[in-house]
């Protein structure tokens, strides 16, 4: 008889959720639940129902989300905070009804201010205007904290939730599009390298700043808030105020990133900027005190995180290629 709690890993196709199945998988636990976006749609509130009904379920890892980049969220605002907003809700709510004691929800860092002071501490929470390319998905991750805050004050659920900084690693969206800005860069050097391109323009300034977590290790960190004590959780949170940021504590300029994936990937030509196209936030560091308190921080530096993506990436393609030569 397996004695080993059923953790539901919600998410688990997409790159954070993927991670923290591996996490969790080497260090023994087997008794991972998971389904695909086709075997069960979070946004039906029945089909959610019925699935925490059928499975007796233990933990959850609520790392389901609908998430892009400056484009996807400009074009599809009404599709960002409707989908994670039903998800969210309906995940809270019926781990809630039946019986799941411990939930950790992932939210963003896009929750805090535009113009927050910088590193910005999880008490910026609400304390001004959010930046206008992303505030729908916001405004959601926002709601999720505030969920999860909410049935534990009224319900005493131990439902925890943590804000990652930018994360990028295998399992990373690489639409020319859609994607956050490391899969972006990532893509568009590999088929400047392949084209023999002159130049890679990146959208803005290149002035921002920016801070990039590797996926891995933001599992590790989910792995390691879940299994706090309550006392420990307790101690640097606030029944209000709960949420924990997760990052490295240090960030660096578009300009810079874009350079260091240039070297990665092996891309020889410039790199110029298209100062028409928006910069977005200017800057987003994350003050990571207390997780540090709590007892982890991160240990991939950011080039070798950038090898291992982009090791995987050409994985990626080279698999893409071969099936569509089969």
């Amino acid at each position: 008889m397996n004695t080993q709690p059923r953790i539901y890993v919600a998410g688990h196709n997409g790159l954070v959720g993927s991670a923290i199945v591996r996490a969790l998988r080497a260090q023994g636990h087997t008794n991972i639940i998971t389904r695909s976006h086709q075997e069960l749609e979070l946004t039906d509130q029945e089909q959610v129902r019925q699935f925490f009904r059928n499975e007796a379920i233990d933990q959850v890892y609520l790392a389901a989300a609908k998430v892009g980049g400056i484009h996807a969220n400009n074009s599809y605002p009404a599709d960002f905070i409707y989908d994670n907003m039903m998800v969210q809700a309906n995940v809270v709510h019926e781990a809630r009804v039946n019986g799941v004691q411990k939930l950790l929800f992932l939210g963003s860092s896009c929750i805090y201010p535009r113009m927050a002071p910088q590193p910005i501490k999880e008490e910026y929470l609400m304390s001004g205007t959010l930046e206008p390319t992303n505030e729908p998905y916001a405004m959601a991750k926002i709601a999720g904290i505030k969920l999860c805050e909410s049935y534990n004050r009224q319900y005493g659920t131990d439902y925890r939730s943590v804000m990652p900084t930018n994360l990028y690693g295998p399992g990373d969206n690489y639409h020319p599009e859609n994607s956050h800005v490391i899969p972006a860069l990532m893509r568009r050097f590999h088929e400047a390298k392949l084209a023999n391109a002159p130049e890679v323009v990146i959208w803005g300034s290149g002035k921002p700043m920016r801070e990039f977590l590797y996926v891995d290790d933001m599992a590790a960190a989910c792995v390691h808030v879940m299994n706090l004590d309550h006392d420990t959780y307790a101690k640097l949170t606030d029944p209000m105020h709960s949420h924990i940021n997760v990052g490295t504590g240090e960030d660096v300029t578009i300009a810079e990133l874009a350079r260091l994936v240039g070297e990665v990937v092996g891309y020889k030509g410039r790199i110029g900027f298209d100062t028409s196209k928006p910069d977005g936030t200017p800057r987003k560091l994350l003050d990571v005190s207390k997780l540090r308190q709590l007892g982890w921080q991160a240990t991939t530096p950011l080039p070798e995180g950038l090898r291992r993506a982009y090791a995987a990436f050409v994985e990626l393609m080279e698999a893409q290629e071969n099936r569509a030569a089969a």
